[in-house]
């Protein structure tokens, strides 16, 4: 399919901010760049936003393709290469002007590359060096840019980006090689392993030279992300969460993104969606995988094969705890951080509170409120100078009952609610009429 070179720059903005929106692996926080006499921008340590509105307000980056041809024909991808779609791409000088635009005006504090595969691996990634090169170098862009590193692409190429970009993914897709090949067909998980293994590497390597010489330059600073599809193959629970917490040990990633299956193809090998997206296990799994990265529990601990699925009703911690309840309640006034961490109710930020504040004297239900427990769940679970803080029985439909209330509440809201759809730039969501294109043309470039 050819791609359209004589479209202008905002019909393609148009179209690209489009065929990215059903990519979310692009948090941006963990690097620092201070701003610099004569460049422009800086990059802090605190998180930002990954999206925009319509009416300009900053969410904070700008999230693109560089183009939306592809030369693969994944079964589930919108820009697969057998779909009847508007074709185009930006080039280099394009993507730098966007940004630097963007930024000047306001609206974004970074930029969220990703790009489908035009021609070859090498062909895209050399047009992705390109424009970050033209970004830092030309433009003296220190914001932050998160960029994709496109699997099967040479080596030297991904390594010259990972020292431009903040943050490099290699989107795994799916969890397992079967669900490649029956969807993926002209991707494996040997090409998308290798690159993620080299950014591995390359980081470690660079935090030694950091060591050694404090002006060395940073190889990805802020780690390396993937994303996968939740839905799209049969693959359980246990399955999705035991692949992420390989890739946190083996590779080293910071973040593991999960993405509900949004059908936007007609294919017999897709699972239909008689219930739209599967928004719930999606926020079951980003649950999981909170416990997995910050409350030192492993996969096996909260799913096995003989139960591979999450709780509907419960949260995984709850569940947890309720499976285990010869481990409780806690004494808070005694329990260490780490037998704390496993109470449900309680965060990695209270239990050090509760750790911290009880040096100075006993607890107590109201303490514990102050120092952010949510004693809603808590209470069930945790005693204060050897009291519960009301009579009931441990029992585990009781203890169930009364949490699944609260439960029941939040299922709805994330069922209910249109959360998986992205804001776009050209969003008219919540106006009571479709905006003007000299409204438009405003939002875009910022012209009051």
């Amino acid at each position: 399919m050819l791609l359209q070179e004589e479209l202008s720059l905002q019909q393609k903005l148009e179209i690209l901010t489009d065929a990215a929106k059903y990519d979310v692996a692009c948090t941006s926080s963990g690097s620092e760049r201070k701003g610099k006499k004569g460049t422009l921008g800086n990059t802090v340590p605190a998180g930002i936003c990954h999206s925009f509105s319509a009416d300009g307000r900053c969410i904070s980056l700008l999230k693109i393709l560089l183009t939306n041809q592809c030369i693969y024909d994944c079964r589930y991808c919108v820009n697969r290469r057998s779909n009847d779609r508007i074709r185009t791409a930006f080039t280099p000088d394009e993507v730098c002007t966007l940004t630097m635009e963007f930024y000047r005006r306001n609206y974004i504090e970074g930029l969220f590359l990703s790009s489908g595969v035009l021609h070859s691996p090498d062909y895209t990634m050399e047009l992705i060096c390109a424009a970050l090169e033209k970004l830092r170098r030309e433009h003296g862009f220190r914001g932050y840019i998160h960029v994709k590193a496109i699997p099967g692409a040479d080596p030297a190429l991904i390594r010259r980006a990972g020292f431009l970009a903040d943050r490099m993914s290699v989107n795994l897709e799916l969890p397992t090689e079967e669900g490649l090949k029956a969807l993926a067909p002209g991707k494996s998980r040997e090409k998308i392993l290798l690159p993620m293994r080299q950014i591995q590497q390359g980081i470690r390597q660079g935090r030694e030279e950091l060591a050694l010489y404090r002006k060395a330059p940073a190889f990805v600073p802020a780690g390396q992300s993937t994303q996968i599809i939740v839905g799209a193959t049969p693959e359980s629970d246990y399955q999705m969460i035991s692949a992420a917490e390989s890739l946190y040990r083996s590779y080293g990633l910071k973040r593991v993104f999960y993405s509900a299956f949004v059908r936007v193809n007609e294919d017999r090998l897709l699972p239909a969606l008689p219930g739209g997206p599967p928004l719930l296990r999606e926020h079951r799994l980003y649950q999981a995988d909170w416990l997995l990265r910050y409350y030192g529990f492993r996969a096996e601990e909260l799913l096995s094969e003989n139960r591979p699925n999450f709780n509907v009703l419960l949260d995984p911690k709850c569940d947890w705890a309720l499976r285990h309840l010869e481990r409780f309640p806690v004494e808070v006034n005694r329990a260490d951080y780490y037998t704390l961490l496993r109470v449900p109710g309680m965060g990695v930020r209270s239990a050090r509170r509760i750790v911290e504040a009880r040096k100075h004297g006993a607890l107590d239900f109201p303490d514990l409120k102050k120092l952010g427990v949510v004693l809603k769940r808590a209470a069930y679970f945790i005693t204060c100078r050897g009291k519960t803080m009301y009579p009931f029985r441990m029992d585990r439909d009781v203890i169930a009952a009364g949490l699944t209330g609260e439960e029941r509440r939040r299922i709805w809201e994330i069922n209910e609610r249109d959360a998986y759809r992205q804001l776009s730039l050209f969003d008219d969501f919540h106006m009571n009429a479709c905006p003007s294109e000299e409204d438009r043309q405003a939002a875009v470039w910022g012209v009051m």
